[in-house]
């Protein structure tokens, strides 16, 4: 039994859960959305390693899955890398305005995280300016460029998503066409 965010990455996009059972086999994963509809997708922990997967069954925000051979557990515990384990990012591309210093300049979210973001801008901002980051469908989050590389920034938010949140905004962002029991017990797209 465990306690560890990780990201699911499937072909609908890349949602947050967190990894509650683990076995050399499978493991649980408690989710704060709906069960994406993928059947074969990869977990992804901290430290940028991947497990293929299979979903094997959901019942409320739980899902279980059969990984694709077994795993050592000691590993997916420890989580060890070449680097410290990294909060979950998720990749996705949407258009963004930041405003600093009262102008407004357009950007590309790149990616999102529960402390910060990486956006692309059309001008390079000064590292240690403060913004407001706005993206439709999350909340306007006020932070500063904690880097910035040519014209990719990476941002810090001033009040960090609590992990629910930062899963529920990231589902609202990307959502996918949820499945639909059929009778005989099979999964089905809503089109």
């Amino acid at each position: 039994m465990m306690m560890r965010a990780a990201k699911l990455l499937c072909e609908s996009g890349e949602y947050v859960g967190v990894v509650r059972d683990i076995s050399t086999t499978g493991a649980k994963v408690r989710l704060f959305h709906e069960t994406p509809p993928d059947t074969h997708l990869f977990l992804e922990l901290g430290n940028g390693r991947r497990y293929a997967m299979e979903r094997m069954w959901h019942h409320d925000n739980h899902v279980g899955f059969r990984f694709s051979s077994d795993i050592d557990i000691g590993e997916f515990v420890e989580e060890p890398g070449r680097h410290p384990r990294r909060p979950v990012r998720l990749h996705m591309e949407k258009p963004a305005t930041v405003t600093a210093k009262g102008q407004e300049h357009q950007a590309m979210l790149v990616n999102l995280s529960q402390h910060g973001a990486c956006i692309e801008a059309g001008s390079q901002l000064a590292v240690c300016e403060q913004l407001r980051l706005e993206v439709e469908g999350l909340p306007v989050r006020i932070g500063h460029v904690r880097w910035r590389k040519g014209f990719t920034h990476g941002l810090v938010f001033q009040q960090a998503f609590r992990l629910d949140e930062f899963a529920e905004h990231a589902y609202a962002l990307q959502p996918f066409v949820p499945a639909i029991e059929i009778d005989d017990g099979r999964s089905a797209q809503v089109a």
